[in-house]
């Protein structure tokens, strides 16, 4: 299977100097033939030891964002731009990025979702300018929750950048303005 050959060239990526501090590399999970599709920037401290995406603090607030909006973790694919975690979490170099996005690149073309939710600042930066909307990039606090629309000869693609579920995990303020934003997902998931 095509995903899998993905997993296994992560498994052995050194490409860039990440490898050498990460636990385990995060490849990402859920459903291959899902229509939602949540990108995040890079795995933290709880995803490098386990493999698992959003399994740690920001984990339980994306699950509880989308049981919000009636959607099953287990309908959706997650992954990041990296699939090694940074160094005290630290903001990804372009460099990483630019050696790690192949992988989510290949992901998406195999998923071919139809909603791509961009969690953060670099994984809307990254999906936007991907997807030919770089002049729409302003940050994370003046776009998050609008839905910009990519057509192109595979059909429409909507994106939608939303503030990464670590913000409501800092503060507690920002999970009614998360909660508000997923409700537009209500809409994607019907199709």
């Amino acid at each position: 299977m095509e995903i899998e050959k993905i997993k296994d060239e992560i498994l052995k990526c050194r490409k860039c100097s990440l490898w050498k501090t990460r636990k385990n590399p995060v490849f990402g999970e859920g459903n291959i033939n899902a229509r939602i599709m949540l990108v995040g920037e890079a795995p933290g401290y709880n995803e490098d030891k386990t493999g698992v995406p959003f399994c740690g603090k920001a984990g339980k607030v994306l699950d509880e964002l989308l049981g919000s909006v009636n959607i099953k973790r287990e309908e959706v694919f997650i992954s990041n731009i990296l699939k090694c975690r940074t160094p005290n979490n630290r903001n990804p170099k372009e460099e990483e990025i630019n050696a790690c996005s192949p992988f989510l690149d290949k992901q998406i073309d195999i998923i071919k979702p139809s909603t791509i939710c961009c969690l953060g600042n670099f994984a809307t930066a990254y999906i936007l300018e991907k997807f030919t909307l770089k002049d729409k990039i302003k940050g994370i606090s003046r776009i998050h929750g609008q839905v910009f629309l990519h057509n192109s000869i595979f059909g429409k693609l909507i994106i939608i950048p939303f503030y990464h579920p670590a913000a409501a995990v800092y503060n507690p303020n920002m999970l009614d303005v998360l909660r508000e934003d997923f409700k537009v997902l209500s809409n994607e998931k019907q199709g």
